[in-house]
């Protein structure tokens, strides 16, 4: 396990205290979480994301999705099967699982589609107003929003 060293962050940032306890608790759940179901997380354009979650043999009906607190969460229960089966092989798993995803500030999810056994949640970062960069003015003049060209 890493230690980190936040003390040089501490003598220039004011208010990015919560930031240890975010790598903390993140570090710790990565420990815990087990590797079902395989995802990536694809970075589509600007402020643009998509997490793609392989749920082969799982329903719409058997997922769920909640967003809150810049937490996202996605859980799988299957329905029982009423057909007692005897596999020789059983390869494809089909199992509940739980999966916790960590969102930074603002980011939002837009949308979720099942489609071909993969799960696709689609995200967003929207930056209210109020917090986009903007030049203030000197001796009263109205302040302008600066045009912040970032690629």
């Amino acid at each position: 396990m890493r230690n980190f060293d936040f003390a040089p962050l501490y003598r220039s940032t004011i208010g990015f205290d919560h930031l240890t306890s975010l790598l903390d608790s993140v570090t710790q759940r990565e420990q815990s979480q087990p590797s079902y179901p395989p995802y990536n997380i694809e970075l589509l354009g600007k402020d643009q994301y998509r997490i793609t979650m392989a749920v082969a043999g799982f329903v719409d009906e058997e997922l769920q999705i909640h967003s809150e607190r810049q937490t996202l969460t996605v859980r799988g229960k299957k329905a029982e099967d009423s057909k007692a089966r005897n596999y020789l092989h059983q390869g494809i798993a089909g199992r509940n699982f739980e999966r916790v995803f960590q969102l930074a500030d603002h980011v939002k999810v837009t949308g979720a589609t099942l489609e071909n056994g993969l799960l696709n949640i689609d995200l967003v970062r929207e930056i209210p107003e109020a917090m986009k960069p903007r030049q203030i003015a000197i001796n009263g003049k109205a302040p302008e929003l600066i045009e912040t060209q970032q690629s």
